[in-house]
């Protein structure tokens, strides 16, 4: 407990409450069994702004409940055992509170309903957020959309898991609300998630809950019913956390905190007027979305094996291509009309708004939020596809989405689940900030959701705006004091009147500057052991984008790469069940950053010697599986890395090898082709690199900006059409 979690050793597919501890009862299924059918229910209309936005996304999710599976069936998936390990394991990753797995039988289907050719069930319990009783703005959107809310994410889980399962060349159907043709509560006292008390189904750890399920063909293990004498789970073992589960300790201090603050003490830290690295305001330029190496790989700037693999690198794998639905989906619901006769005297006063809109974020699934003023540096300068983009909206609502420490920790980083967890945090963080953008519009207030498949915003400068962090070494990587850098962000946009949140310090620029283990740990030596530069106006750890971009997209043995995020010594769970160490040298780098110069070097060595970044074998559930066209198969190779401390890398020697692309090599916004990197250009442009010191002293002797951070401009109109490959995250073709 002093130095690991009490849930190192804990089975990952076994989920965060200790139902495998729980005594069972099988007579319940002939009880159940003696129960007649159940008719269709009629569904009632949702009420409120935020009820009618997710009923809105719940239908978008339901529409991918039952398809086609795969034309073969995945290897290795004979062993009912592994099986369940992989699909439980896949609904706690989608943050599911419990999840069980029960027989189908013939009166499990409504009334009237024919029933389908499947043999099982896997039943997805949502336990139901706490309700914001101190922020009455945000209770009076909330109030009545709890259930609607968690319905439409257990749609999300289902549906998810449906086209997981179907990517595996098996049948499978998502039963959601309001489309229902099961009955969920038998099959949720059957698979051992609930025990019925006359009309009503209780459950042992949870009070409110929604109920979704997935029938399908594949064969799984089957878990018992609950014996009566379950709902007496809630004794001292469960409040200290039984078999490594999460302790009733730590639930009930998440359940004292504020409905506006996040689950982790932000406001602990120390805040400051600027961010913590310098930022010239009037020389950022403003880039084009053509610029991003990401975007470059796709028009064929890094050639013709770069831009294949770029329509399906973080996809590879059939759990992170089962979450495009959603993804793609969601792009037309991020942006809409405003409400023009909505009423907008509740929102008078700034200070209330801001705590209702982070209690909203809160209440939907965000990790941390924080608010800030977009800067114009902010905006993208045009789209994609060479349009201006319109500085629009004044207020940024910025939330992190945490990818999941558990699940990383079982992982190299650089692995098959990589994909799969980048793309869960993208495709919740656009599900969170478009239903809050939907609710803005609709109380009158012009607002868009910016997510990974369509941003008009640069999000790392909005992160450190916002107060959620500081650059790191990694480069263009914001850290968070409690989660590092096992993020990703998503952002609303509006114009409601907001209290900004201002950036904070919690010493990272002297632990980055004495710890180098995420540059040791780069598979592609992409990130610097040197000093910061200055590039295109900002004071950064430059990382060789062109390095790292091309690794993540043509990985052979993993799907994409967080091989830095995996190996950071400040990926740690900080929470009352996180190993008391973790939570001690938190406290002190927190409120006590004198101590910085003597503890980085300590806690580096410590970091090393403790294993951390190693895999955790207790913590793999998933299939190392790789989609090819419309088939998952077994992969050539799998990334397997560990640590290695001993690693030795000539600092001098490598800085020489980083490429930098400042502003003036990047390709017109409105490029009609292919524009190569040069990365011999790349190289020599390190020449013109300013170190902090001396742009400070230039813009002291009022100094022009370096040319280098004017942009390409547009080629402008041509006579010549050419096709630009499409995002193939954007959204589905009509």
């Amino acid at each position: 407990m002093l130095v690991y979690a009490r849930s190192k050793n804990r089975s990952y597919s076994l989920g965060p409450f200790p139902l495998e501890s729980l005594d069972r009862d099988d007579a319940v299924l002939d009880v159940e069994a003696a129960r007649s059918k159940c008719a269709r229910e009629p569904e009632s209309a949702p009420e409120g702004l935020l009820g009618e936005a997710a009923r809105d996304y719940r239908e978008l999710y339901a529409k991918f409940s039952e398809e086609d599976p795969a034309p073969e069936i995945a290897p290795n998936t004979d062993d009912p055992a592994r099986c369940t390990v992989d699909l439980k394991g896949a609904c706690y990753f989608m943050n599911a509170s419990q999840v069980g797995i029960c027989g189908l039988p013939e009166n499990a289907w409504l009334d009237g309903v024919t029933p389908d050719n499947h043999r099982q069930a896997v039943v997805i319990l949502v336990e139901h957020p706490r309700m914001p009783t101190d922020q009455a703005l945000a209770a009076r959107w909330i109030t009545p959309a709890v259930g609607e809310t968690s319905d439409m994410r257990a749609a999300e889980i289902a549906t998810t898991l449906a086209r997981h399962i179907r990517q595996m060349g098996y049948l499978a159907r998502a039963d959601v609300a309001g489309h229902r043709k099961l009955d969920a509560e038998r099959l949720a006292v059957m698979s051992g998630l609930a025990v019925r008390q006359g009309e009503n189904l209780t459950n042992p750890f949870v009070d409110d809950f929604s109920l979704a399920v997935v029938t399908t063909d594949y064969t799984l293990e089957i878990d018992r019913p609950l014996a009566t004498s379950a709902l007496k789970a809630k004794d001292l073992g469960y409040w200290w956390g039984r078999n490594g589960a999460q302790s009733g300790r730590e639930r009930n201090r998440r359940a004292k905190r504020r409905s506006y603050d996040s689950r982790y003490p932000m406001e602990t830290v120390k805040r400051i007027e600027r961010p913590t690295t310098l930022i010239l305001d009037d020389e950022v330029p403003r880039v084009p979305k053509r610029a991003a190496m990401f975007e470059r790989a796709l028009q064929g700037d890094l050639g013709e094996k770069a831009q294949r693999e770029r329509s399906r690198f973080a996809t590879k794998h059939p759990l992170a291509k089962a979450m495009t639905h959603g993804i793609r989906g969601l792009v037309p619901m991020q942006d809409g009309p405003v409400n023009e006769q909505a009423d907008t005297s509740p929102f008078n006063d700034p200070a209330e708004n801001t705590k209702a809109l982070k209690a909203l974020s809160y209440f939907l699934g965000a990790d941390l939020t924080g608010i800030c003023e977009i800067p114009r540096y902010a905006w993208y300068s045009h789209k994609d596809d060479g349009t201006p983009i319109e500085m629009r909206h004044r207020y940024a609502v910025v939330m992190l989405i945490d990818q999941e420490f558990d699940t990383m920790e079982g992982a190299s980083g650089d692995d098959w689940i990589s994909g799969a967890q980048s793309m869960r945090g993208y495709l919740r963080g656009a599900e969170i900030a478009g239903i809050m953008g939907q609710v803005l519009r609709g109380s009158g207030f012009s607002s868009r959701s910016q997510t990974n498949a369509d941003s008009d915003v640069l999000q790392i400068p909005l992160v450190l705006w916002a107060g959620l962090g500081e650059l790191s070494r990694i480069g263009e990587l914001v850290l968070n004091p409690f989660v590092g850098p096992r993020f990703k962000s998503v952002v609303v946009t509006t114009n409601l009147p907001l209290e900004v949140d201002k950036p904070i310090d919690f010493g990272l620029q002297t632990f980055c500057q004495g710890c180098l283990k995420c540059a040791r740990e780069c598979p592609c030596d992409a990130i610097p052991f040197g000093d910061k530069v200055m590039f295109n106006g900002y004071e950064i750890w430059k990382p060789d984008v062109e390095r790292c971009g091309r690794y993540r997209v043509t990985n052979p043995h993993g799907s994409a790469c967080g091989r830095c995020m995996k190996t950071c010594p400040i990926n740690k769970v900080v929470d009352s069940d996180g190993p008391l160490l973790t939570r001690a040298v938190s406290w002190l780098g927190v409120n006590a950053m004198f101590l910085k110069p003597l503890m980085v070097p300590i806690a580096a060595w410590a970091d090393d010697a403790l294993g951390n970044g190693k895999r955790n074998p207790a913590k793999k559930w998933w299939f190392d599986h790789e989609v090819v066209g419309d088939v998952t198969v077994t992969p050539k190779g799998v990334n397997q890395r560990d640590i290695d401390p001993t690693r030795k890398v000539d600092a001098a020697k490598h800085e020489k090898t980083v490429a930098y692309y400042h502003a003036d090599m990047m390709p017109p916004p409105d490029a009609p082709g292919p524009v190569p990197v040069d990365r011999k250009a790349a190289l020599a442009s390190a020449a013109v690199l300013e170190t902090p010191d001396q742009a400070r002293a230039r813009v002291a002797a009022g100094g022009p900006a370096p040319a280098h951070y004017t942009p390409t401009p547009p080629v402008g109109p041509s006579e010549t059409k050419v096709e630009r490959a499409k995002n193939p995250y954007a959204a589905f073709e009509e």
